[in-house]
């Protein structure tokens, strides 16, 4: 082997050997057990960063250690490739989507391909190619089929100068990102999947979920957010209308004084036309029509409303509530009327005291009366019933069942359960998406296109309008076609679907991805999912995964799947970060703009001293990034998957350091050194492999730390994935290994000394693959060491871990002694009492109780 270690020689040359060879090539094979291994696939942006590479990194290294462990693992890669970023980023670019989105493929390919990711690319997908959508289309028909998908107004983000719907992220402070305008809350007919038909069934899967991160598993539950309560009607005042108010705390309805409905509920504009408010109303809702309404938003906003000019009465009191509409209220949350009880709902008092509306106490806390006229501030908690009727005096725990059951026998309410989760609006009026299979007709209405006409093709020759609008409501040769039902003249459906539908159930694609009779082929389907371990950013631990999770529900309920849950292991790999460097003149600077002189930094565009900032996300805002490729160059890939393995655990921030990344390149050439210095010696030498008995001094030492090295590895990639750990675990063995190679030769040294080596080979062999495989063919290994056996340990061949025992007579010291760590309780306390000093101490007394403390020290007391 060449004396000196060369990545740019030895990466081009096995990444060449492994495609010649097929290796990441796999089919189903019933008799072998499967391991399916999937990180979130990636938005073609131009090129990877260094979140991709550590994402990416981590799941090769658990795929191809499952190889080595006789898995069958299926590991694939593709292109979440529709959406809006593209759009953008072909509007910033003076592109078109589809070329920018295929060339971006091309290059992050290449990229991914240089880092020696164990892909099987004969599986690729790409979610804009029509061979993908047609298949979601196909399903959008069996659900439409099924009522599972229908279509109704709802509010958009609307920007009037661009003609186009914003998501939530494209509105910057309640203006448009792209020109600057105020946007404003439009209604739109959208389309909608009736996600919420699984709502209890997602909820209660939660707990059937042991692999996933519990952080994960709290928000899904969170975002479903089941809550019990009641529905309680509250007749509006001089109109046969009623005002449903959805509650979790029924209790305090004797103290709701005033109504608040927000301000898209359809009964707003009812009640207040031809009153004297109708044009206050007016005013405030389109006011709010030009206010961020999220309600992450609302919670730093001032509570505002206005009078509808109508009054309410509250069913157990039977007192006239005024109504009002306030910004606070959504029509998202429960039924859009929120039942106001300012005595115990701070946002309610603060509401309250700005527009001088009563606040009655009907709760107390113990020990303490509440007067409305002079609280300061709402209680919110549990007490005793006040100014209640014949609930007074009860506690408010037990009230809420007790008002519930009277409210459902006198017909003004019932208990029930709400939901947060509302159904799942897959409309996008945009351009850069998959068609929604749908034509409108005006004889038949909306009609499912029929199947033999799949797909819709997005027509990927049509042009971006100005500002970024969709061409497709303008485009005749898309929009015109015959109704499927009676053949006359039909115009299709121009929005397209959200893409978090394509990333719904890619997954299940991958198994059969050039399947062509179906969505996927049954058979592989079966075989390779559910997905054994899925691995992403924690940004995705809600939408993406529970619409995965519905999504799978949905081919399950249509006989296509046999399961419910589509990833059995969740790892949410923490995020890649590095401080960051600005200039008072130039803003922030790329690292490359940055002079180093000494401990200083000095801008490099006009040589001020510039600042060191915080240690954060690296984002191309803050310029904090460092660029694959530089690494790549510079050192390699395998250093670059070494560092962002080493440098922290999965679940942790990494934090960039280029020392980090030298100091694992100074690693590898330090393995290298010692297997060229060794190889003429150990070539030809069988790895020992008899009774560590038959060894003696270093060597016998070297042999049993190379098989607790192979246990601590083992455990720390197969239970934690702490691969940093286990990384540090076999730069100990190296170093035990140098410790023997000097000068001296005894007996059996070449056996052990490649034994050892080939052990650490193979299990670098996931982290540092193609230096490796170098090292593999070096010591005359013909085939791949892919193909290799993972190496097990011998029990006998493990150096027992010590303890020192402490043991006491009536609390005082009186004896020490070393046990194995596995010893049992009555072992340690027989020892204890045959201990020689300790029976001094003892003599002829009586034992009243002997105390262990496990793994510390025995106390007898006499």
């Amino acid at each position: 082997m060449d004396e000196r270690y060369d990545p740019k020689t030895i990466e081009p040359r096995w990444q060449a050997a492994w495609e010649e060879k097929n290796l990441f090539k796999v089919k189903e094979e019933p008799g072998r057990e499967k391991y399916y291994l999937l990180e979130m696939f990636p938005y073609p942006s131009g090129k990877i960063h260094m979140g991709h590479v550590r994402n990416y990194t981590i799941g090769d290294v658990v795929a191809r250690y499952k190889r080595l462990r006789g898995f069958n693992v299926l590991h694939p890669m593709g292109w979440d490739a529709f959406g809006m970023p593209a759009e953008n980023a072909a509007i910033a670019n003076d592109s078109h989507p589809a070329r920018w989105t295929y060339e971006n493929i091309d290059n992050m390919r290449t990229q991914l391909r240089r880092m020696g990711f164990s892909y099987d690319w004969d599986r690729e997908i790409a979610t804009c190619r029509p061979e993908y959508y047609r298949w979601e289309q196909w399903l959008f028909l069996r659900m439409y089929e099924k009522g599972m998908v229908y279509r109704r107004e709802s509010f958009v983000n609307w920007c009037g100068s661009c003609q186009t719907v914003l998501a939530n992220e494209q509105v910057e402070a309640g203006s448009c990102w792209r020109c600057g305008r105020q946007v404003r809350q439009k209604k739109l007919q959208q389309w909608f999947f009736r996600i919420t038909d699984y709502a209890d069934d997602l909820l209660r899967y939660c707990e059937k979920l042991p692999g996933w991160p519990e952080k994960v598993i709290t928000m899904q539950k969170n975002w479903i957010g089941k809550s019990f309560g009641a529905e309680i009607r509250f007749p509006v005042q001089g109109k046969d209308e009623v005002i449903p108010v959805f509650t979790t705390r029924q209790d305090t309805v004797f103290g709701a004084t005033f109504m608040v409905l927000a301000p898209e509920h359809p009964l707003v504009a009812s009640l207040s036309a031809g009153t004297d408010q109708e044009a206050a109303v007016a005013d405030f809702v389109e006011k709010m029509a030009l206010t961020d309404r999220s309600s992450r938003a609302l919670e730093n906003y001032e509570k505002e409303g206005v009078f509808v000019g109508a009054f309410c009465q509250n069913p157990m009191t039977g007192r006239s509530m005024p109504i009002y509409t306030a910004n606070f209220a959504l029509m998202e949350y429960g039924t859009g009327a929120v039942m106001s009880v300012p005595a115990h709902d701070q946002r309610d008092f603060d509401f309250a005291r700005k527009y001088d509306l009563p606040v009655v106490a009907v709760v107390q806390p113990p020990g303490k009366a509440l007067d409305g006229d002079t609280l300061q501030e709402a209680y919110a908690g549990e007490g005793l019933m006040v100014n209640s009727g014949r609930f007074d005096g009860m506690a408010s725990t037990d009230a809420k069942e007790a008002i519930a059951e009277e409210l459902e026998k006198n017909g003004l309410g019932k208990k029930t359960v709400s939901f947060r989760l509302r159904d799942w609006g897959i409309s996008r009026q945009r351009y850069w998406g998959a068609p929604i299979p749908i034509v409108y007709c005006e004889d038949c209405g909306a009609v499912p296109v029929a199947e033999k006409d799949l797909p819709v093709r997005l027509p990927e020759e049509a042009d971006l309008l100005e500002g970024g609008r969709s061409p497709l409501p303008f485009l005749e040769s898309f929009v015109r076609t015959e109704c499927p039902k009676c053949g006359k003249a039909a115009r299709r459906e121009t929005d397209t679907m959200d893409t978090f539908v394509e990333s719904s159930w890619y997954f299940e694609r991958y198994c059969s991805p050039r399947y062509e009779e179906g969505i996927f082929e049954k058979e592989a389907v079966d075989y390779w999912m559910p997905v054994d371990q899925y691995i992403g950013g924690v940004e995705h631990a809600i939408l993406h995964l529970l619409y995965s999770r519905y999504y799978t529900r949905v081919l399950k309920d249509f006989g296509l799947v046999r399961f419910k849950e589509p990833f059995t292991r969740l790892l949410t790999q923490g995020m890649v970060c590095k401080e960051t460097v600005s200039c008072p003149e130039h803003g922030f600077l790329f690292p490359e703009e940055v002079d180093m002189q000494g401990e200083g930094r000095f801008c490099g565009k006009c040589g001020r001293p510039a600042q060191v900032g915080r240690v954060e996300k690296m984002s191309k805002s803050k310029k904090n990034v460092i660029d694959p490729n530089v690494l790549l160059d510079k050192y390699g890939a395998d250093t670059t998957r070494l560092f962002c393995l080493f440098a922290a655990p999965p679940e942790r921030d990494l934090e960039w350091s280029e020392q980090g990344v030298e100091g694992g390149y100074r690693f590898l050439n330090r393995v290298w050194r010692l297997a060229a210095g060794i190889m003429d010696e150990i070539r030809e030498a069988a790895p020992y492999s008899a009774s560590a008995d038959a060894l003696s001094g270093d060597v016998k030492a070297l042999y049993k730390k190379t098989h607790e090295t192979i246990r601590k590895v083992t455990g720390d990639i197969e239970d934690r994935f702490h691969f940093n750990t286990a990384i540090s675990a076999v730069m100990e063995l190296v170093n035990a290994m140098y410790s023997l190679w000097t000068d001296e030769r005894p007996q059996h040294w070449a056996q052990v000394m490649r034994f050892a080596l080939e052990t650490a080979v193979v299990m670098l062999s996931p982290i540092v693959p193609h230096f490796a495989e170098e090292l593999w063919a070096a010591l005359g290994r013909e085939k791949s060491v892919l193909l290799a056996d993972w190496p097990v340990w011998k029990e006998d061949a493990l150096t027992k871990e010590q303890l020192l025992i402490v043991v006491q007579v009536n609390g005082k010291l009186r004896s020490k002694f070393t046990v194995d760590a596995g010893i049992d309780e009555p072992a340690l306390k027989k020892m204890a009492l045959e201990d020689e000093r300790v029976g001094k101490f003892i003599g002829d007394k009586t034992i009243k109780k002997v105390i262990v403390v496990k793994g510390k020290l025995v106390n007898i007391v006499v």
